[in-house]
């Protein structure tokens, strides 16, 4: 298989969430319009059968019949108002955005090779969307804004939903769970189906602070409307939560003291954004921070991170660069592979290594070549100072 064959099932596989993210918007609108179909029609039915109920049993008139229909009509009618703005205004731009994706990803099945221009341009545009997803998931939204503008992408990244990311998290970072609530109702079936615990963990924290203003009365009847009936999965924290009217917010006995604990608000907002990613099918890390890990990996070594084999061209060796690549493995390499420290180019038998007379240092042969044409055929060794002639070094077999 040629080395520049384009590997369209590995893109596919890590271009999922870019397909996914409008998908899941669209099953929210499907079953937004769904509940109101069986709202609606639900209740015109059991209209039209009280009504034929009464027609068969002779206790209407023909007046409150008409009423009963005029009724009947009128929900309709108000049901297809509402799908039809429901449709207006969620579901049809979300087709838009599901349809534009999946043209920019069908593009790369007619590319054939890495080298063509096509491919260069698709990466392009590839490299633009996670470039802005970075500058989103790291709170810099009018520089992800701003760059989507200019490179005309906007229905490629996800601005809407990390802006309700963002607002929501500042809502819980100023100690308010009203907008992390009102999601966590809208997606209750999602988060029940995952097992997911941010709605009980955002009830209990509300409770908390109706017990730290000294509202106990209020938090007595919070926990009886929204606590208890998380028991059957949660019984502990609620008898622990019960206990809590016994102490105050300065208490040092330990269970109590980590409840009272300002630092469970960032933790609910890493919660909820676990949460939300999870719906979203989306990585927790930067689509760009992935890309990088897979080439780091490809090569990461031990000697990257010696100060004395440090090489200038080599992304590992790079301070900022390396830092990322202290999270991915070591490559595996069945052979050995050489890279000049003067050019950073790969020795072989087609650019063979070639070391100094005396002090044995190794550089490629491309490189020294190119070192002696521009002193008179003399090769100077960065590291050592030793000097001699081109023709002097001798050539390294590697076995």
């Amino acid at each position: 298989m040629s080395a520049n064959r384009l590997n369209v099932d590995g893109i596919m596989l890590f271009e999922q969430p870019f397909a996914r993210v409008p998908y899941e918007d669209y099953r929210k609108v499907f079953r937004t319009s769904q509940k109101y179909v069986e709202k609606e029609l639900g209740a015109v039915q059991t209209s039209c059968g009280d009504l034929s109920k009464r027609v068969n049993l002779g206790t209407v008139t023909a007046e409150d019949a008409a009423k009963g229909i005029d009724g009947m009509i009128a929900r309709v009618e108000t049901l297809k108002r509402k799908l039809s703005e429901l449709q207006d205004s969620a579901g049809a731009p979300t087709l838009g955005v599901m349809r534009e994706r999946l043209e920019h990803l069908a593009q790369v099945e007619s590319i054939q090779s890495t080298t063509e221009p096509e491919f260069a341009r698709w990466a392009d545009v590839r490299l633009d969307r996670w470039l802005v997803d970075w500058a989103l998931r790291n709170g810099k939204e009018q520089t992800a804004r701003t760059l989507a503008e200019h490179k005309g992408i906007q229905r490629l990244v996800d601005i809407d939903l990390f802006s309700d990311i963002r607002r929501i998290e500042d809502a819980l970072r100023n100690q308010s769970c009203t907008e992390a609530l009102a999601w966590c109702s809208e997606n209750r079936n999602a988060l029940r189906k995952i097992k997911n615990t941010l709605e009980f963990d955002l009830r209990l924290q509300e409770y908390i602070e109706l017990i730290r203003t000294g509202k106990r009365i209020e938090a007595i009847a919070y926990s009886k409307k929204h606590l208890i009936a998380w028991q059957s999965t949660h019984q502990q924290q609620i008898r622990t939560a019960a206990a809590l009217l016994c102490f105050p917010p300065k208490t040092t006995c330990g269970p109590y003291k980590r409840l009272y604990d300002k630092g469970r608000w960032k933790n609910l907002a890493d919660s909820f954004r676990l949460a939300i990613y999870n719906l979203s099918t989306l990585p927790t890390e930067p689509l760009l921070h992935l890309a990088m890990y897979a080439g780091l990996a490809s090569l990461k070594l031990p000697t990257c991170y010696d100060p004395e084999t440090r090489n200038a061209d080599c992304p590992i060796c790079d301070p900022d660069l390396g830092r990322l690549a202290q999270e991915v493995p070591f490559s595996h390499h069945v052979n050995s592979t050489i890279v000049c420290r003067l050019n950073g180019k790969i020795m072989d038998a087609d650019n063979m290594p070639m070391a100094f007379p005396q002090s044995g240092q190794v550089y490629s042969k491309e490189a020294l070549g190119e070192m002696a044409a521009k002193n008179d055929g003399f090769v100077t060794c960065p590291r050592t100072g030793e000097q001699c002639e081109f023709s002097a070094l001798r050539k390294v077999f590697i076995s």
